[in-house]
């Protein structure tokens, strides 16, 4: 409504400055004749071009009485206008009303010069004025009205109307949009709101060779679409969504991240929602980055490892000293997605840190060493049915150690370790878990009862190396600036076309699992239960061809050693797997 008024405003002054400049004109021309009356004009006018024969008509006098009239409604209009760019420029105000200018004696457009004389028509001039939604520049507020002549009344509309103009041109854009070289975005104009689609696919390809290994088969590994952004520099959020849950642990579930962090500094954070419990360094990295298909089989024992590392919880969060101390203290639910409750009231507790000695000293060798620990504790129940957790290998060759029911304390601990040069890198792990069993036992006649078993313990460790053959610096959590993409944008800082960035990976990794066995001497029923002291190992070699920084190709081998099955009648032997991943993110 404010826009529509204005736009009146300035329309009318239009007018009037208009007609003020012709009375003037009239008024001051040597040539202009003094009687009220000009013979002929309004017949001559009001002729048709081929039947006018006389000379061109003289502008048309104005009295002094009217001119005065005039200029007392221009000072009116000019109040209107400062009003109305004072409203606009204090948005957050009310809005002061304001009063409709007083109608003229006679239409703005043409004033009439006595009873006796004829209208010379004159066609009115329609102004248009945009109104700006930020506000004016200091110092382009609306001019001061001073007093004085006609001439000086003119050059005060003028430099009114200039100063709205000035205003609209001052604001920037509203919203912008585009592509940063990492993602979309869009951004408000002042930069506080900030929102980014992202999102990845993964396909794969499996092929085993082993006695009794799943069949050959292509699947969609992951299909995740979400968005990220920020509100002003203290307000980060996150949504992460996935349309195809598969492969090992899937749950069908469709919401994978959903979070607020709240970031009063660097030093001190707080994150809540559901998202990754911070366990370990290959558990943190982003899927699209981890250096193999799958990750290593220490990730078999990270908590809530059935859900994809996720659960609902919250967590504070830190960089101290500039990245060189970083830590995580959070509590969780610890059974996996939202729609999986607690069954204790006791939460999963998780605590980390992480250490970079170097990070100051950009010219050391060892600026990207990192090294760190966790722990995490929780407490099962047994009659809600939990178990020890699963140990289908991440390829999904065999399953190496069956599961037991577990009741009780839960432990976790976790060490790890980084080394990045130049375009190689090297990362290890070892993790340790162990599962009370108390009170654990059949409920059936002559059974164990509610005995307590021995606790069950399990270690695994990974480690492994990375080399970048064409020569790209590998970042510790995220992909290499290719510098020859064979296709697509350009990286920025690269050099033209090329075969993109290859890189040869190797890994090592383990895991073995311990049930000790027991034997109670019941008077009539004696009960024994046998003891499982199982171990596997896999050792992985691959190529990562990056085709571009969006688009990348892994090719695993996968040697999966299957020393001793825990499955009768099952023999040791060693399983080849053969994994192909071709993946995109934006």
């Amino acid at each position: 409504m404010r826009i529509v008024r204005f736009l009146l405003v300035v329309t009318a002054c239009t007018c009037l400055v208009l007609t003020v400049r012709a009375a003037d004109t009239g008024k001051g021309s040597p040539d202009q004749p003094a009687a009220s009356g000009v013979p002929g004009t309004s017949t001559d006018a009001a002729k048709p071009a081929a039947t006018t024969s006389t000379a061109p008509t003289a502008p048309v006098a104005a009295t002094r009485e009217e001119v005065e009239e005039l200029r007392a409604e221009v000072a009116e209009l000019k109040a209107e206008i400062k009003k109305l760019m004072a409203a606009k420029a204090q948005p957050e105000a009310p809005p002061a009303p304001v009063a409709a200018a007083p109608a003229p004696a006679a239409p703005a457009a043409t004033p009439v010069a006595s009873a006796k004389t004829a209208e010379a028509p004159v066609t009115p001039v329609a102004a248009s004025a945009t109104l700006s939604n930020t506000e004016p520049a200091p110092g382009a507020g609306a001019p001061e009205v001073t007093s004085g002549n006609d001439s000086d009344s003119l050059t005060d509309i003028d430099a009114l109307l200039q100063a709205s103009k000035a205003s609209q041109n001052a604001g920037g854009p509203p919203v912008t949009a585009g592509w940063n070289g990492e993602h979309f975005f869009i951004r408000s104009a002042d930069g506080d709101f900030q929102i980014q689609p992202y999102g990845y696919v993964q396909t794969d390809y499996r092929s085993y060779r082993g006695d009794g290994a799943p069949a050959n088969t292509f699947a969609v590994r992951r299909a995740r679409f979400g968005f990220q952004g920020n509100y002003g520099s203290h307000l980060q959020f996150a949504l992460l969504t996935d349309a195809a849950s598969s492969g090992t642990g899937a749950t069908g579930a469709i919401i994978r991240d959903v979070y607020l962090n709240v970031k009063f500094n660097d030093e001190f954070q707080i994150q809540a929602g559901q998202f990754k419990e911070p366990f370990a360094q290959e558990e943190v990295t982003g899927v699209t980055n981890i250096d193999f298909a799958d990750r290593g089989l220490q990730s078999l024992l990270y908590p809530s490892a059935a859900s994809a590392y996720r659960s609902p919880g919250a967590v504070i969060h830190g960089d101290i000293w500039g990245g060189v101390i970083q830590y995580w203290g959070g509590i969780f639910n610890g059974h996996g997605y939202a729609t999986a409750s607690n069954t204790t009231s006791v939460p999963e507790t998780v605590g980390r840190i992480r250490l970079y000695p170097w990070r100051n000293h950009k010219d050391s060798f060892f600026h990207a060493f990192a090294l760190g620990g966790s722990m995490a504790y929780s407490y099962a129940r047994g009659l809600s049915n939990e178990q020890t957790p699963p140990t289908t290998m991440p390829d999904a060759a065999y399953t190496f150690f069956p599961q037991f029911p577990i009741n009780g304390n839960v432990w976790r601990g976790e060490s790890e370790f980084t080394f990045i040069h130049g375009p190689a890198a090297m990362r290890g792990e070892y993790v340790q878990a162990q599962f009370d069993r108390t009170g654990v036992g059949t409920l059936e006649f002559g059974g164990l009862g509610f005995q307590n078993l021995p606790t069950v313990r399990y270690k695994a460790y990974g480690i492994g190396a990375t080399y970048l053959l064409t020569g790209e610096s590998r970042p510790e959590n995220g992909t290499p600036r290719v510098k020859h993409p064979v296709f697509g944008p350009e990286t920025p800082g690269g050099g033209g076309r090329g075969w993109g960035a290859v890189e040869l990976a190797f890994r090592y990794s383990g895991l073995q699992g311990n049930e000790p066995g027991i034997f109670f001497d019941n008077t009539l029923t004696p009960e024994f239960v046998p003891t499982f002291d199982r171990r596997t190992d896999q050792l992985t070699g691959g190529i990562n061809w990056y085709l571009n920084y969006w688009v990348k190709f892994q090719t695993n081998l996968n040697v999966d050693r299957l020393r001793q099955p825990s499955t009768i009648g099952e023999l040791p032997q060693t399983y080849l797997v053969f994994e192909q991943r071709l993946q995109f993110r934006f």
